[in-house]
């Protein structure tokens, strides 16, 4: 089971009823949050959730509408007593990027591990998730990212009684570990059915629509989605400053498969983005035009 937040919904500056656009995921104890614009922490309090505990923050790219709230979340952090380390993701850059906006937040009580991504695609192992980053297409470098979580295949008793396995050591192979026993020698896949559909979550933001992100997006079970216009006329805007159209992403989700998108970063001058709804529903009807603090519990599937 993860926890979805969609802290914000907003592009370019915040405004009174629309914060910037972050991401805050829970999983099994763990937080990650994407992005972080001005007033990040205003939302997470918002929303009820705790600062203290936010293990990952990625981020995208180093605008300042996706950057900007980083240096007060991480005093904020710090007032809380935090004392465990803290590990940061995103483009190369990173830890020079941090540490200056660190000037105004010199004294922290936790160490900062920075993962630099310089690769067109990355994968990441964190908090029991699978973090993939891909490449995408703005006018900086900048990233999507996949936050994957993998489920095992169902437990096979009759396997393990046919093995002669005592009750004890089931546990064991059912966490993948290999056991010893009588001389011999026994591993998960002798007892493990095949591996199970998982959850997977895509978030991306600040780009051209292109064929990556339709692949790295592939059957994800929620799609959050830069939607920055609604306007058709307002497409040559939107490639000059190499934004997305909600009928852009539309489009990719479709191309995706996915079960469901989320459509964010909503430009300023959008004051109702729900206006564009019937069009865009009649590209990929499993759309949702949310507000902030938009929020859903993704389960595994039955």
């Amino acid at each position: 089971m993860i926890d979805v937040c969609l802290l914000g919904t907003g592009g370019m500056l915040p405004l009174p009823y629309r914060a910037l656009t972050s991401l805050m995921l829970r999983y099994n104890g763990s937080n990650i949050l994407i992005d972080c614009g001005e007033g990040t922490q205003n939302q997470i309090r918002q929303k009820g959730w705790s600062f203290k505990p936010i293990d990952v923050i990625c981020i995208t790219h180093f605008h300042a509408d996706h950057i900007s709230g980083l240096p007060g979340l991480l005093l904020t952090m710090g007032n809380a007593e935090r004392t465990e380390p803290l590990t940061m993701v995103g483009p190369k850059g990173l830890a020079k990027v941090v540490n200056s906006l660190r000037i105004i937040a010199p004294e922290l009580p936790f160490d900062i591990k920075f993962i630099e991504l310089e690769k067109d695609f990355n994968q990441i192992e964190i908090c029991g998730l699978k973090l993939e980053a891909f490449r995408v297409n703005h006018r900086v470098t900048c990233y999507g990212y996949n936050i994957v979580l993998d489920r095992a295949g169902k437990f096979d008793v009759a396997k393990a009684k046919g093995l002669g396995l005592p009750v004890n050591f089931w546990s064991l192979l059912q966490k993948g570990e290999m056991v010893e026993y009588e001389g011999n020698t026994y591993t998960s896949d002798m007892v493990m059915g095949e591996s199970r559909k998982g959850l997977k979550i895509t978030y991306c933001t600040d780009t051209r629509p292109i064929d990556s992100i339709a692949d790295n997006a592939k059957d994800a079970d929620l799609f959050i989605c830069e939607g920055m216009y609604g306007e058709e006329d307002k497409l040559d805007k939107a490639k000059e400053h190499k934004h997305m159209t909600m009928m852009e992403a539309a489009n990719l989700a479709k191309r995706a498969e996915v079960k469901e998108m989320w459509l964010t970063h909503y430009s300023p001058a959008t004051a109702r983005p729900y206006d564009y709804y019937d069009k865009i529903k009649t590209i990929f009807p499993d759309t949702v035009i949310p507000k902030d603090l938009a929020s859903v519990e993704l389960k595994f599937e039955e």
